[in-house]
């Protein structure tokens, strides 16, 4: 169990120093996209803080998993007629 902690521990060193400017720049990104988010509703939907701060993090995440599907299945797709 301690080796595979360890293994995890440095693959993500790893992934984290080869990666750290695109990672910082997601993270801010992430950030103002859930503040633009957050604001926008409040302002145009007129919708209390804590609605708009669900919508804010929810909807991300579910475009996240609607691109995942739709990415398997138009590799999928293409990669059968080649």
């Amino acid at each position: 169990m301690v080796e595979l902690t360890q293994g995890i521990l440095q693959t993500s060193k790893n992934v984290f120093k080869n990666n750290s400017g695109s990672l910082v720049r997601t993270l801010i990104y992430t950030i103002g996209h859930f503040a633009i988010a957050i604001i926008c509703l409040m302002l145009i939907a007129d919708v209390p803080f804590i609605i708009a701060l669900t919508d804010a993090i929810v909807e991300p995440l579910a475009n996240s998993v609607w691109y995942f599907v739709l990415d398997k299945i138009w590799t999928n797709k293409f990669s059968k007629k080649s």
